[in-house]
């Protein structure tokens, strides 16, 4: 299995080199999905959503397709995927996105896709290949369990770690080096902390940073 796991995505040439090298393919050969389903609950501006987009556009993909598995039959969004090479799954809520991935039937498919396809992903689409949701902010999943009535910490389990994005970012300030490094005293499993610039490349289980940045393995 390979995936992709960034924080704000293909932010730097390093990034783009190391997806293309799972893939296997040049950029204008490889045909990538894009899953936006995590972003429908998400509050606040959504320049960081249209700025992923960009970033992968500028790529010169084969082509660029927007798949969402919340808004369209199975018979439907399938055959889009099965046609990518790449399934990019975007940030946002993690617990909306572990809802859809479940009720609309990927999650019992989605490790035979990943056996020829690369599973990337940014923020939340990252945070749910760990073993659950525990990192994930408590807040969040306990104001989308009341609005929507969806209450677990079920992730995709594909890594036996867990990735915390945005990493001294301004907009998060309780991912401090110093305030992450703390919240691992207690917590059971690796966490790996990646800033803008910073990503995870797994081949096989085997874990490889890729980063013009900073990152912690905690």
């Amino acid at each position: 299995m390979k995936l992709l796991l960034t924080s704000d995505g293909i932010t730097n040439p390093s990034i783009a080199k190391a997806l293309f090298g799972l893939i296997g393919k040049k950029p204008e050969e490889t045909s990538l999905a894009f899953i936006p389903t995590a972003v429908n609950v998400a509050k606040g501006d959504k320049g960081w959503f249209v700025e992923a987009l960009h970033q992968l556009h500028g790529l010169g993909l084969k082509y660029l397709d927007i798949v969402d598995i919340s808004a369209m039959p199975k018979n439907i969004w399938l055959p889009r995927l099965e046609s990518a090479d790449v399934l990019f799954f975007c940030g946002g809520n993690s617990s909306h996105l572990m809802r859809w991935i479940k009720e609309s039937g990927l999650r019992k498919i989605l490790p035979n896709l990943l056996e020829k396809k690369v599973y990337a992903s940014l923020s939340a689409g990252s945070t749910i290949t760990a073993p659950d949701l525990a990192l994930s902010k408590k807040e969040h999943r306990t104001e989308y369990a009341n609005s929507f009535g969806y209450n677990s910490e079920d992730a995709l389990n594909l890594v036996d770690f867990y990735t915390q994005s945005h990493l001294n970012s301004p907009n998060y300030p309780e991912r401090t080096e110093e305030k992450l490094k703390e919240l691992a005293k207690n917590f059971k499993g690796t966490i790996y902390a990646l800033d803008y610039n910073s990503v995870l490349k797994v081949t096989d289980g085997k874990v490889e940073i890729i980063s013009e940045g900073k990152y912690l393995k905690l």
